[in-house]
């Protein structure tokens, strides 16, 4: 039996699987016009569900399709270029390549397939993943698959559509949302369980062991990820992951970068690239103050971990203020709006509004008399005027 014969049998079992009934908005936003697409995102946040479900929408017959996991071991004999042309000739016309980062030299073979091959490709990889660097830029079409969103983790658990909301009618219209929204349901009654588990589908699994999943999913995208993407010296694993536990006793982490490059014993251009690869594979977010250039990427004024889920997954006890920033920053800027950290207030969001975050007490004394500031305020479910409810941001997308 040859490789692809192989690897036909393994995509029949992947494509005789269940879906998930629920389905997230960016299975319908792909596009097959284009020849090649990506779909990156953290691990664990449904990139290879999305595959199966998209995969069973399509017309084609099922000798036309052909799912690999790049990471599979007969993978390891051959070549996505090898397999691809194989299964063009044979009248194959979409193939899927899930985790397609686990090739080396992937891009390479990617763009081969454009030039000479007539096959549609679907692949999926890490976040951390360099497309723009590997000459794909002008060939894939890429898409982000970021967490569930608030919204969307509440249609899950309640059955129920929502609408999103535009930053702009949030901060103009949220009274009106979200009395309309606490008619239906009670949000915080949620809030605090998506804090805790909500941003990564295989909650659905099991509840109990969620946290144990995302930490070994965080492990893996460093140890297997990571050091593939930057080529990084494994005996610097532990250092990498030192990062992160100091992330953890922070209130939120305002970085000295002699300090942290010291603590974490790495000269600071080496500390620069570790971040960076955190960054990428949606690990940590780095915050820069309202600047441009190159002081954006080299001194971040905050650095979270990128979301509460992960501050629960890795911390023993994760402050709440901390919490509650961390959402808001991974949801607006998930939601594709800019965050950069404020001299007065907590941080200006696409340039112009002012936001301070806090509890449900939280006064406008810091942003007093500041044209377009804000309070987004957790544990209250209306807001009035400029004070918001921090759940609300949930609605982004």
């Amino acid at each position: 039996m040859s490789v692809l014969e192989s690897l036909k049998e393994y995509s029949a079992l992947f494509l005789s699987k269940q879906t998930p009934s629920y389905e997230r908005d960016l299975l319908y936003e792909i596009n097959l016009k284009n020849k090649i697409i990506g779909i990156v995102g953290a691990k664990g946040v449904g990139k290879t569900t999305l595959l199966l479900q998209f995969m069973k929408k399509q017309d084609y017959d099922l000798n036309e399709m052909l799912y690999i996991s790049v990471d599979h071991p007969l993978m390891s004999s051959t070549t996505i270029l090898d397999i691809a042309r194989e299964f063009s000739a044979m009248g194959g016309k979409l193939l899927v390549l899930d985790e397609v980062h686990n090739q080396p030299n992937f891009a390479n073979d990617l763009k081969t397939i454009w030039d000479f091959l007539e096959i549609n490709i679907i692949f999926s990889g890490s976040s951390a993943l360099h497309l723009d660097s590997a000459d794909l830029s002008r060939r894939a079409l890429k898409y982000i698959l970021p967490t569930l969103s608030f919204r969307e983790f509440l249609e899950i658990e309640t059955n129920q559509k929502f609408d999103k909301i535009t930053f702009e009618e949030l901060m103009t219209s949220h009274t009106g949302f979200a009395s309309g929204l606490i008619s239906e349901i009670k949000p915080l009654k949620y809030f605090k369980e998506y804090l805790r588990y909500g941003f990564y589908p295989f909650y659905l699994e099991d509840k109990e062991t969620s946290k144990i999943k995302l930490y070994e999913a965080i492990n893996k995208t460093i140890d297997v990820d990571l050091l593939k993407i930057y080529s990084i010296d494994p005996k610097k694993l532990r250092n990498i992951k030192k990062i992160l536990t100091m992330l953890c006793i922070s209130v939120p982490y305002k970085p000295n970068i002699t300090s942290l490059s010291n603590a974490v014993e790495v000269d600071p251009k080496t500390l620069y690239t570790y971040l960076d690869a955190l960054q990428r594979g949606r690990i940590i977010r780095m915050i820069s103050a309202n600047s441009r250039g190159e002081t954006i990427i080299k001194k971040p004024e905050k650095i979270y971990l990128d979301n509460p889920n992960i501050f629960h997954s890795l911390c023993q006890n994760p402050d709440i203020g901390t919490l509650r920033e961390s959402f808001f920053v991974a949801l607006v800027q998930n939601a594709k709006h800019t965050v950069v950290v404020s001299k007065k207030g907590d941080f200006i969001v696409d340039g112009k509004y002012i936001v301070e975050v806090g509890g449900k007490n939280k006064s406008f004394k810091q942003i007093k008399d500041i044209e377009n500031s804000y309070i987004v305020s957790d544990d209250i479910e209306v807001g009035f005027g400029n004070k918001i409810p921090l759940w609300l941001f949930g609605f982004l997308y």
